[in-house]
């Protein structure tokens, strides 16, 4: 089944031009089928380039999945008009008294600053807790995982020598979650991040659990004990140029880069890199959506979250 997305959403003819299953808002009205409810909070400045990477992810299902795109009131992207934010967007106070099935929350490039410091923290605390009580599972991504892990649990993010930067082989550290179902014994996945939260932290918090790893980017994928919330560090959604434009823009800013680890064939920046990430990345999101979305949630969304097994009590 296809994921379900306004008839004009840019990312569309994108999608289907690379053959995945796009279902428009029209025809998705005419079936009587309960889809899943996904909320994304794109915290990313360009906000359409993410919007296809994840729409991309969400699409390899059996499942029906309709998207709602929200986007912070206390701070406007200058790299996406507004027209498009106007047309596609909601604030969290238009969202606030619906519920989902499943939320992500993404990265940002905000963390060398320290998180209170960020123009929309207050909303961004606001919008965590709130998914606590009206999402089913909240899948947070890179900066947004340490956001969570910050707000939630207390953590505090480290700066990091020099910037993790590439593509990194890592091992699962559980093997029976069905989170990580289907997964090679190694598996590779890109970073780009200047922090990290240390894995002792994590593992000293009773209800986190440390899912797979790498043995130079460190703790990779982390959940609390029911799957509500899942915290992953790198960028399975990355498209096979992503890092190579992140290099070469900080390249052309004169500002200090290495070349991404494992990434470019022979470490030859002219050379085109291959996306050896792909089929993990598809994995993980179909099996969060059917393990943890999906395979959980009732068919309706109940309202009183005192008499739906949907929250807990």
């Amino acid at each position: 089944m296809p994921i379900n997305i306004p008839d004009n959403l840019p990312a569309r003819q994108t999608l289907e031009d690379e053959n995945i299953f796009i279902m428009t808002e029209r025809r998705a009205s005419s079936q009587d089928i309960r889809p899943l409810q996904i909320l994304i909070l794109n915290l990313m400045p360009k906000k359409l380039e993410t919007e296809r990477q994840l729409l991309r992810m969400l699409s390899n299902t059996p499942l029906q999945v309709d998207i709602e795109l929200m986007q912070t009131a206390t701070y406007h992207s200058t790299h996406t008009s507004q027209e498009h934010l106007l047309k596609f967007y909601k604030t969290f106070d238009e969202l606030k008294e619906n519920y989902f099935d499943g939320m992500i929350i993404t990265g940002a490039p905000v963390e060398q600053m320290e998180f209170e410091e960020v123009a929309y923290w207050d909303e961004l605390c606001q919008i965590m807790e709130w998914s606590k009580y009206h999402v089913h599972s909240t899948l947070h991504i890179c900066w947004g995982a340490q956001a969570a892990l910050h707000y939630h649990y207390g953590l505090q993010k480290s700066l990091l020598p020099k910037k993790m930067f590439g593509v990194f082989p890592h091992t699962l550290e559980d093997k029976t979650v069905p989170l990580l179902r289907g997964f090679d014994e190694i598996y590779q996945m890109p970073h780009s991040r200047h922090t990290e939260i240390k894995e002792s932290q994590i593992r000293s918090i009773e209800g986190l659990y440390v899912l797979s790893s790498s043995p130079i980017a460190g703790v990779n994928i982390v959940s609390n004990h029911n799957g509500r919330q899942i915290f992953i560090f790198g960028h399975s959604e990355y498209e096979s140029d992503t890092l190579a434009q992140e290099y070469f823009r900080d390249l052309d800013k004169a500002e200090e880069i290495e070349l991404p680890y494992h990434y470019f064939p022979n470490d030859d920046p002219s050379k085109k890199p291959v996306r050896t990430w792909r089929s993990h990345a598809y994995l993980f999101y179909s099996n969060w959506l059917n393990y943890y979305v999906y395979q959980s949630t009732p068919y309706t969304l109940c309202h009183d979250r005192t008499h739906s097994k949907f929250f807990p009590h």
